[in-house]
């Protein structure tokens, strides 16, 4: 007696796609990669703009330095990222925060480590801060 067994054929179709699709990489969660000179130039731009523009400090701060990034590919790109900021001379009227020199007073020097989460369309020009933390350095 034999069982009866039909073939599926969209069973094997499905099976034959996973073969397939197992060979792409896969981004499971934040991977350790740098981030591309142009998308790290807009992504901490943004950043330092959205941090200034919530600051209640009399003082400008600006990106001193960029201390890890992490990568994650979703419906765009997020990017994980921690940074020290540093307190500039410029305040918070001025015109030039790009090229605001780092402050040097002693009582007015300050820097901290901030942590921040972007989500990221670049090729839309799109981004949004999901999250973000900061402390004394």
């Amino acid at each position: 007696m034999r069982v009866g067994c039909k073939r599926n054929p969209l069973l094997l179709i499905v099976l034959i796609l996973v073969a397939k699709l197992g060979h792409f990489q896969r981004w499971e969660g934040f991977q350790e990669k740098p981030m591309s000179k142009k998308n790290m130039n807009s992504t901490l731009s943004y950043f330092i703009e959205a941090y200034n523009n919530a600051s209640n400090d009399t003082y400008l701060y600006r990106v001193n330095k960029l201390l890890r990034s992490q990568v994650q590919l979703t419906t765009g790109v997020e990017y994980m990222v921690t940074v020290r900021i540093s307190r500039t001379k410029c305040k918070r009227n001025s015109s030039q925060t790009h090229s605001c020199p780092l402050q040097s007073h002693k009582k007015l020097k300050k820097s901290l480590i901030c942590d921040f989460l972007i989500y990221t369309v670049p090729w839309m020009n799109y981004y949004q801060l999901w999250n973000n933390s900061c402390l004394d350095a």
